[in-house]
């Protein structure tokens, strides 16, 4: 008999009155192949990307079992711990556990840094029944004895594959260290690569392995395109597709911190209400630019791969990749910010003199060439103030030097085929000068 409900899953009814009257009525495959198991109190490797359903996936056995077997607080201690990346991601899992978890009436606390750590210290003082946390704040909270995870039976790694392109391996290691052996863990990933595999293996216990939605099948609802373009004006093309109205709702990612803000400053010059979240920001200027996108009143987001998964934002109408990513699967998680819940949506690529080989990795990886683009007439750019000068990018300056045209225009359809002495000559000076 086919499973068309959550109840039918064995979820108790305090959460499926919540689940309903937000209209959650169908679990995903996700939460179909999940749930049953978690609820056994099996381990869990699951590789799929956000938007599938996976924290509803995880959260709802956890919380049901939390409430079902309620024990007194003991203090600065937690039974459930869930370890995510970033701190946007971090928030966003704690608002859904609040949600689901509306009638069950028990503790939850979200750790991270770039914040004052003593609302954190006091609230986990008291002792929680589910602690959300980012690695680096968890481990000095551990360090300074004001967290305790002795008391966990329950754990969750999410995004695992993330968290290890950031470095927080060592961390990790530490924290599960803390760990009762006895436990259940669940380790959530998007991809799969050799440090994933091994980490499995060390933290899970036979696990079911649960894999949904490849890649290939998410990126085919967006209609994706690349405009060929030099580096040097970049800059004139965005703000030129800007002028249209119907992008109402644009996330445009960069690959660095410091372009991100010269992205920022040139659409604040150009007029076009824009924000920054990165990780060199506070995380209250994250937050504020956050909820500014969410609700409308900030037009586009211009971000680095810090907010390219886990982050849940409703209508957004196009994704601009600014720079290429380095590697291709962040691409996937990047267009993947539009086209949420079943719609459609539109993802735009800039690909300079430098970036061929990145174009031809990502193609490869998506298993179809973009729609190359014919270059609009680039708006003229206004100066930047002489205050703002200092933000000007640094390096690339070969590409400068190139005859004024379209790279690899006469190669052919494919935006990638560029002149290999242009390509080398860029290429070389962006090496020699990158900050």
């Amino acid at each position: 008999m086919t499973i068309r409900s959550f109840g039918e899953l064995g979820i108790i009814e305090p959460i499926t009155r919540v689940l309903a009257a937000n209209n959650y009525t169908h679990p995903t495959p996700i939460q179909l192949s999940a749930i049953p198991p978690l609820l056994e109190g099996k381990d869990m490797l699951g590789i799929a990307q956000t938007g599938t359903g996976k924290t509803a996936a995880f959260a709802l056995p956890i919380l049901q079992k939390l409430f079902q077997t309620q024990k007194p607080y003991i203090l600065r201690s937690a039974r459930a711990l869930i370890l995510a990346p970033t701190r946007e991601l971090a928030v966003q899992i704690t608002d859904n556990c609040n949600d689901y978890g509306k009638y069950l009436s028990m503790r939850h606390c979200v750790i991270f840094g770039g914040v004052s750590q003593g609302p954190q210290v006091h609230y986990m003082s008291k002792g929680v029944d589910l602690l959300i946390a980012t690695p680096g704040r968890l481990l000095d909270l551990i360090n300074q004895g004001h967290v305790s995870l002795k008391e966990v039976q329950f754990l969750v790694l999410d995004e695992a594959d993330r968290m290890l392109d950031m470095g927080f391996i060592h961390d990790i290691k530490k924290i599960i260290a803390t760990i009762p052996k006895e436990r259940q863990t669940m380790l959530f990933s998007a991809t799969m690569p050799s440090s994933i595999d091994a980490l499995a293996h060390r933290v899970l216990h036979n696990p079911v392995r649960v894999e949904v939605t490849p890649q290939v099948i998410t990126v085919e609802r967006i209609e994706q395109s690349v405009y060929s373009i030099r580096k040097s004006e970049k800059n004139a093309l965005l703000i030129t597709l800007l002028q249209d109205s119907g992008m109402h709702k644009v996330i445009v990612f960069s690959r660095t911190k410091h372009g991100a803000n010269r992205i920022l400053l040139q659409l604040e010059n150009a007029g076009i209400v824009s924000a920054a979240i990165h990780g060199n920001k506070s995380q209250g200027a994250r937050q504020k630019a956050l909820e500014g996108f969410k609700n409308g009143k900030v037009r586009v987001l211009v971000a680095t791969d810090v907010v390219a998964r886990g982050i849940d934002v409703d209508n957004v109408s196009h994704v601009i990749n600014f720079d290429l990513p380095e590697e291709p699967e962040s691409y996937v998680h990047r267009i993947g910010r539009t086209a949420r819940a079943g719609a459609g949506g539109i993802a735009m690529a800039f690909c300079d003199e430098t970036e061929g080989k990145l174009l031809r990795d990502i193609e490869r990886t998506i298993q179809r060439s973009l729609t190359l683009m014919p270059a609009p007439q680039l708006m003229k750019m206004k100066p930047l103030a002489p205050s703002a000068q200092h933000h000007k990018p640094h390096g690339g300056g070969g590409s400068g030097r190139s005859r004024h045209g379209k790279p690899g225009a006469s190669k052919g359809p494919n935006a990638h085929q560029l002149n290999r002495s242009e390509r080398t000559r860029a290429a070389n000076a962006r090496r020699s000068g990158k900050a």
